[in-house]
């Protein structure tokens, strides 16, 4: 296994067992997080709040060097405009997660437990996903 493939897999493993512990991947402690006029949980914002604290210097540094750890290519959004498409996405991805209680991350670690909701959230987001890029090659063709 070459350097850059397992320092891909250490990474989402250790993302995923942060996933799990923090309680990001239980749908249940999710909902009752955005249940803000209910019995409203806030503890997962600690979680978000400790994962903006070690990503934001960790962007920040990425974006100095210019290449990866291993001297790969880094591809970072560039882009820091809000338009209509960055809108709508963020809706539709926000009512996802408070639909189901699970985003990709955390509905991928659930999946990998046997969840059955986590599975229909996957085979969702996939169908998803695949309806984007119908999407896209069409709008991709038409713009010439």
């Amino acid at each position: 296994m070459n350097r850059s493939l397992f320092s891909a897999f250490l990474a989402g493993l250790i993302f995923g067992v942060g996933l799990l512990l923090s309680g990001m991947a239980n749908p249940e402690k999710v909902l009752a997080f955005l249940d803000l006029f209910g019995a409203w949980d806030p503890s997962l914002g600690l979680v978000m709040a400790g994962a903006i604290c070690v990503g934001m210097p960790a962007f920040y540094l990425t974006g100095k060097r210019g290449k990866s750890l291993f001297g790969g290519e880094l591809k970072l959004p560039e882009r820091r405009d809000i338009d209509r498409r960055l809108v709508l996405g963020s809706l539709v991805f926000g009512i996802g997660w408070g639909l189901a209680g699970f985003c990709p991350g955390p509905g991928i670690v659930a999946t990998g437990a046997g969840e059955f909701k986590a599975l229909v959230f996957a085979a969702a987001m996939v169908v998803g996903m695949g309806i984007f890029q119908v999407i896209e090659s069409r709008r991709a063709t038409s713009d010439g």
